[in-house]
């Protein structure tokens, strides 16, 4: 178990801003109820524990401090509204608001934790924040929407977790949080860090976000129906996390298959072909369900340059639509299953993500599709190659590994990222029980033998 050495909270520095209130889109209205968003990076750098208190520690804790003047709603605290028209936000008290940092020792084997094989997935929670337990008020709910845990491996590596609540941002946001407080700390400050940016800092105006059809209270209406509650971790998840790697010569022998028997098929990314690779050697890994049952494969997008008006890259918010690929359970386990999920995943690119005028169509509908998909098989993404959290760097260089925690729960889902050891390759995460996760490592591996 990880021995706690210090819990603080980290302000931003003394007159960084006067009192903030984000009130929330749609677009974050939606995520109210998601469970946290947990990853963890973990990054070579053998180091003792004196040093790493005595100088990685405080660097860390001051780099922090610099990254919230240009973040603000990060340590910040989402609020719930009780019993009111109004509607929720996110608010930075001046001198109050500050994001809670965890320092830890681990004793754990930090070369296990960062392989690639089946690793019992309850043992990576302790190098996970855990976010405060939400407050009562008289008038409304409140609770942090961010919280940090650094873990010292002595003499061998550092990890950093992340804890955040979806309706924050999405990962083009939490990402570009991330990589500037790595880029403060091993600069030393933000003087540096501000040259370089420039126009890129965050945008956290959510006025950005137009909404003439008021699609907010239409969202808030089904979501302010349920109280918040305090998260916690799923444990014991019954599972065991494991990595599978495509290299770019293993995505490209797919891809020309596909093309074979699909020749004037577009959209075939390397996204859509890992996405469909995954996602037939999932199910085949599963248990027996009715032929016609529907296998759904869903993916999130972002839309910033899709939505009219588009808004500007560097938009602090969540700004996502999504994908949903449906097949019937007896195709998708087929001779044909690959090509046929490739196909559904590449249409759904090509005919509602990439449109801006279908990328939001029906979006006053999204809570009742949402209600319709209970009790249905599928497979959702959580990360992006577009969005590379692993380039994030302390001053130790590119992250060892990227475990995406949360992608254990009822529900299954994929992590994906650009591959630290395979250029051009993808890493995709995988939690299962572990009969499942034999099978699964059993159909990938075979498919890959052509």
């Amino acid at each position: 178990m990880a021995t706690i050495l210090e819990t603080c909270r980290v302000p931003a520095p003394p007159g960084a801003a006067a009192d903030l209130s984000v009130p929330l889109t749609f677009l974050d209205i939606h995520w109210l109820h998601f469970h946290p968003i947990r990853r963890i990076l973990f990054y070579d750098h053998p180091c003792s524990k004196p040093y790493f208190l005595e100088t990685v520690a405080p660097k860390l804790r001051g780099s922090l401090s610099f990254t919230l003047r240009h973040y603000l709603p990060v340590a910040g605290d989402l609020i719930f509204p009780l019993n009111s028209e109004k509607k929720p936000e996110i608010r930075y008290v001046a001198g109050d608001s500050a994001v809670s940092l965890t320092i830890a020792e681990s004793g754990s084997d930090f070369g296990d934790l960062v392989g690639n094989h089946a690793r019992d997935a309850d043992q990576f929670y302790e190098f996970v924040p855990q976010i405060d337990p939400v407050t009562d008020e008289s008038e409304y709910q409140k609770v942090p929407v961010m919280a940090l845990k650094v873990t010292l491996f002595p003499d061998r590596g550092i990890c950093v977790g992340f804890a955040n609540l979806h309706c924050l941002g999405d990962a083009s946001s939490l990402v570009g949080f991330v990589q500037a407080w790595a880029s403060i700390s091993k600069l030393g400050g933000d003087d540096e860090f501000l040259t370089k940016q420039g126009e890129s800092l965050p945008l956290v105006d959510r006025s950005i976000i137009k909404d003439p059809l008021g699609i907010d209270s239409i969202f808030w209406k089904v979501k302010r129906e349920v109280p918040l509650k305090s998260s916690c971790f799923p444990l014991p998840t019954n599972r065991v996390r494991a990595t599978y790697i495509l290299r770019q010569a293993d995505i490209e022998k797919l891809k020309d298959l596909v093309l074979a028997k699909k020749p004037g098929l577009v959209q075939v990314s390397s996204f859509v072909i890992t996405a469909a690779y995954v996602w037939t050697c999932f199910v085949k890994s599963g248990e027996q369900v009715d032929d016609d049952e529907l296998e759904i494969f869903l993916f999130a997008a972002d839309i910033r340059a899709r939505i009219d008006p588009p808004v500007p890259a560097n938009y602090f918010g969540n700004c996502l639509s999504y994908g949903e690929a449906k097949i019937e359970h007896k195709q998708l386990v087929g001779e044909e299953g690959f090509v046929m999920a490739a196909e559904a995943i590449a249409n759904q690119i090509k005919n509602r993500v990439n449109k801006k005028e279908e990328v939001l169509k029906g979006v006053e509908n999204w809570q009742s599709e949402i209600k319709k998909m209970t009790g249905i098989t599928e497979l959702a993404v959580s990360g992006s190659p577009k969005f590379d959290l692993s380039n994030a760097d302390f001053g130790w260089g590119r992250a060892r590994k990227l475990e995406v925690v949360s992608i254990d729960g009822e529900k299954h889902s994929m992590s994906l990222c650009k591959s630290r050891d395979s250029e051009g390759g993808l890493e995709v995460g995988m939690s299962l029980p572990k009969a499942r996760m034999e099978a699964f490592a059993a159909i990938f591996d075979d498919g890959l033998r052509y």
